[in-house]
């Protein structure tokens, strides 16, 4: 878990990214929580987005995704939502304390 003082770190970091997955409307599947989880691997932190013609809202998306590859969610607002999990091989990011 990330506390308040991460969290807002993280979103800092993440204004400026340019979402690199977007769910639509054939939900979350298996190859898509693979693509996940091997994004955050290699970056720590992404951005997200949902279309408009899926079945989830950002909240909903980042809240399952983030149960089902252990991972943070950031934040959600309108249509983008940030995810956050260290690596374990190679640590980019460093969290204030």
């Amino acid at each position: 878990m990330i506390n308040s003082k991460q969290r807002s770190y993280l979103r800092g970091l993440a204004s400026t990214m340019v979402p690199i997955f977007q769910v639509g409307k054939n939900g979350i599947e298996d190859a898509f929580l693979k693509q996940v989880e091997d994004a955050l691997e290699a970056r720590e932190l992404i951005k997200l987005s949902v279309l408009d013609n899926s079945e989830y809202t950002a909240r909903e998306a980042s809240d399952y995704i983030c149960e089902k590859v252990k991972c943070d969610g950031v934040q959600a607002i309108g249509k983008k939502f940030v995810l956050y999990r260290k690596s374990k091989k190679n640590s980019k990011i460093e969290l204030p304390q």
